[in-house]
């Protein structure tokens, strides 16, 4: 359904959904469901988290791709709204990886090394002006694979922080 069949998703400006619905919340909600047969809130953060991250690698790419998937008739969101409009989707999604952690933070569901992943900033500032500022290919796929990174780095950190507030909590 994502590239094939009568209504693919990717060519239909529904990728960024299905990325985050489904790298996000199916992913981790599933993952702690078949586990402890519930989901917390804590969960539908985290797989929001996990989502605008995978997200962020799709978006690169379709920044990257809008001339050539115009071409073929792919709707992404940067084809239908312009360039500029991914660039911007894209700072938002990395903003929110910063910013969902401090809600979680807020709200009480773990303690403050939940934000250890604030760490990966200078990493997120460095690909956000990237993506906003180059058009190249090769650099765009650098950006690509460095937001790749940035998810794996980001979610370790965030992941020792949710385990430190729990130990922390017994």
């Amino acid at each position: 359904a994502y590239t094939g069949g009568p209504f693919p998703l990717a060519y239909n400006a529904l990728g960024d959904v299905f990325v985050l619905i489904f790298f996000g919340f199916v992913a981790v909600c599933g993952t702690v469901y078949v586990q402890i047969l519930t989901v917390p809130e804590l969960a539908w953060w985290a797989g929001a988290l996990v989502g605008v991250l995978s997200t962020a690698i799709l978006v690169v790419n379709n920044v990257r791709d809008v001339e050539t998937d115009r071409q073929v008739g792919k709707r992404t969101l940067p084809v239908l709204l312009g360039r500029r409009a991914g660039q911007v989707e894209y700072a938002i999604l990395l903003g929110l990886a910063y910013l969902i952690p401090a809600v979680i933070f807020h709200r009480g569901l773990a303690s403050f090394w939940v934000l250890a992943c604030v760490l990966t900033f200078p990493i997120g500032r460095r690909l956000v002006h990237t993506v906003a500022r180059q058009r190249d290919g090769e650099v765009l796929n650098r950006a690509l694979a460095g937001t790749a990174m940035l998810l794996l780095l980001h979610g370790a950190l965030f992941s020792a922080g949710l385990v430190v507030s729990e130990l922390m909590r017994r």
